[in-house]
Parts: structure tokens; C-alpha cells; sequence
């Protein structure tokens, strides 16, 4: 780790794509990771690449970091294990029916391919679902991938241009510097922390907060769904600021098994699984696909998200420590935005013209 311009620490998604997206710009990188490459939260997480507009801040991320996606991807998917099988976001009622239309209008705005289903149009794509859903809306460009085979990929390409990897872990930050558990000191210019929640542990005075979830997984069912089904209400429940929810999220994995989520939870940092809260989960996810129930579920797992108190990541300097980048704070659209966080973060280090505004996701509107 010597004579580099930069240390990431943390070799997660957006760890692994910030040392790819700073050694493209030709800057020496040193990345510091206790576990292995893309574990963490982005070994624990769905995978899904979506597109969301909660705000103009996050549409904007999600969907510049989409097209990253597609361009990465290319004409090898199954290097990433993707699947383009789009979402469907499911109306139960004429209220979320309401919200499916302004959501169209949105996506339709920003130049964004969707499709919004009648109830029969609904139920020719996914027969599974239960009667009496009013309907919902296809948004085509999203799809999944397993993120920490992409993860590996980031980092690899990244050490082909010279970077390096350190198996350590990172006890302090410094100015200009880390410090790592057998006590030796290590600098560099530049310093960028992508530790998720790991990143509230070395500066705790970073807006972020855990949220807890749970996931789960069948056995293998090709064909029982085609798209990521998601519930209109998630979009109620996943920027919650407090109160534990679940909403009904499932994806089919290309391996012909079913991903079912999703869950949150705040003020635990226990990583057990919850048999009550699975329990809720796995109940609501089956009032959408009835036949859900009669499936094998064969391994259920918790991860923990990064969340800032707007929903919005940190990517950008801090005012913490001299030298102090940040790209953090993801929450759960950490694998669907990472490729445009490196790229914001890169440009802000080598002050070059954003493709969106940095302005959003700088960590300063925290500081007052």
C-alpha cells in the first residue's frame, strides 16, 4: 500500500467499482477489505438493478446507473449472473393503480421504457398472482445480477491497471490516512470510504443507521414467476424512518430458484434471523402469489443497509478528516447504484463535468 494515490476501504459493490472507475482515470488504488471481495451487504442483498423515483435525486442515480449497467453487462450476462426480466410493480387497489399511472408518467419523463397493465395484461404475465390486483406497471430496462460475482469482476479489472488488495481491517481514519489493526499506518492523497454500515463504526459521527433485513430462498421453480414483482405500498415502507415493515418483493434468480423479500428493521445490529419477522415476511409475500406457500424454502439469511436520514447516499468529500471522500449510505439501492457512484466519485476527485449533479448526494447538506 505504498505509493498510491488512493485507499477504498471496503471491496463491496461500491467499494470494488470506485477502485475500477479511479484506476480507468489512471490513478494507483489500494483497497483495504477485513472479509472477502463483495461480501457484506452486497452478498446479502436481491441483486435488483431498478429504477426508483421517490425523489428527481434518485431517479437520477438509479437511472444514470442503469445504462452503466447495460454498457457493462453488454453481450456477456452470464458473467454477472444478469437477467434482464424488468419489474412489475403491483397495484392492489385503484389508490396504488393511481400511483402506477403518475409513476408512468415519471419514467415515461425521463425517457424510461414502461407499460402499464390492465388487470388481464397483469395476469397474462404472471399468472401466479392472486385475483383482484388492479393492475400495475412494467418497467422494462431493470433486471437483476448477483452482485458479488460483479463485485470480483470490478475488482479484478482493477488490479489488471495495478491496483492492489490488503486483507486487513481498517481501525481509524486519519488525515491523508488509515490506520489498520497490526497498527501500522498507511497514506495516500486521496482516502474513500465504501464501508457501508461499517462506515458509522470508523466515524461515527456520519448521518448512517443500520436497517435490518431478511431474505429468503426456494428451491428450484422455473417459470413460477418471470419479472421482479413488487408491491406498489414498498414504496411506502422502504424509506421508512422508523418502525419495523415488510413488503412483498420477489424475483426469479436465474438458477430457476425465487428470491422473496423483503423486511426492515431499526435499533438492532443483531444479524440473526427473526423466525416472527421471516414469518411476517414469508405471510405477506404468499397473499400475493397464494401458491408461494406450497414451495421449499431452502435458506433464509439477514443483511443490513446503509441508510442516511433523506434516503439519499453520501458520494463526495468530507469535511471529517482532510483528504476524506464518501461513497456510502446506499441503503438498499447500493448494487443498482454503484457503477454511477464511482463515476460521480471519480469526477469529483479528478474535477471533471458530472453527467448528473453532484450537488444532491454531496455529505456537506448534513453538516448543519
Amino acid at each position: 500500500m505504498n505509493n498510491v494515490d488512493v485507499i477504498v476501504i471496503g471491496a463491496g459493490i461500491i467499494g470494488a467499482a470506485c477502485a475500477d472507475a479511479l484506476s480507468e482515470r489512471g490513478l494507483r488504488v489500494a483497497v483495504v477489505e477485513r472479509d472477502i471481495a463483495g461480501g457484506g451487504a452486497t452478498a446479502a442483498g436481491m441483486g435488483h438493478l431498478v429504477v426508483m423515483d421517490d425523489n428527481p435525486a434518485e431517479l437520477a442515480l438509479s437511472a444514470y446507473s442503469l445504462s452503466l449497467w447495460r454498457d457493462l453487462v453488454g453481450d456477456r450476462p452470464q458473467r454477472h449472473e444478469y437477467s434482464p426480466c424488468g419489474t412489475i410493480w403491483v397495484a392492489a387497489d385503484e389508490e396504488e393503480m393511481q400511483a402506477a399511472l403518475g409513476k408512468a408518467q415519471t419514467l415515461h419523463g425521463y425517457g424510461l421504457v414502461c407499460e402499464v397493465l390492465t388487470p388481464a395484461a397483469l395476469y397474462a404475465r404472471e399468472p401466479q398472482l392472486r385475483a383482484g390486483l388492479a393492475g400495475g406497471l412494467l418497467v422494462k430496462g431493470d433486471g437483476l445480477v448477483y452482485p458479488p460475482k460483479t463485485a470480483r469482476l470490478l475488482l479484478d479489472r482493477a488490479m489488471r491497471r495495478g491496483a492492489t488488495t490488503k486483507r486487513a481491517t481498517v481501525t481509524a481514519i486519519e488525515d491523508h490516512g488509515v490506520v489498520l489493526d497490526d497498527g501500522s499506518r498507511h497514506v495516500a492523497q486521496h482516502i474513500v470510504l465504501a464501508a457501508g454500515t461499517r462506515s458509522a463504526a470508523l466515524l461515527p459521527e456520519l448521518p448512517i443507521e443500520p436497517k435490518k433485513g431478511h431474505l429468503a430462498i426456494t428451491d428450484r421453480y422455473p417459470g413460477f414467476v418471470r419479472h421482479q414483482l413488487v408491491e406498489l405500498g414498498y414504496i411506502k415502507s422502504a424509506h421508512a424512518s422508523s418502525g419495523d415493515s415488510v413488503a412483498f418483493n420477489l424475483q426469479p434468480r436465474p438458477t430457476g430458484q425465487i428470491l422473496i423479500g423483503s423486511s426492515r428493521q431499526f435499533d438492532t445490529t443483531d444479524p440473526a434471523v427473526e423466525p416472527p419477522m421471516l414469518q411476517r415476511m414469508l405471510r405477506h409475500a404468499s397473499t400475493f402469489t397464494p401458491q408461494l406457500r406450497e414451495l421449499n424454502v431452502v435458506r433464509c439469511w439477514t443483511g443490513f443497509r446503509a441508510a442516511t436520514p433523506d434516503g439519499l447516499p453520501l458520494i463526495g468529500p468530507s469535511g471529517l478528516r482532510r483528504g476524506l471522500w464518501l461513497a456510502t449510505g446506499h441503503e438498499g439501492l447500493g448494487i443498482t447504484t454503484s457503477l454511477a457512484t464511482a463515476q460521480l466519485l471519480a469526477g469529483q476527485i479528478q474535477k471533471s463535468i458530472p453527467r448528473i449533479p453532484y450537488a444532491p448526494y454531496l455529505p456537506e447538506r448534513f453538516h448543519a
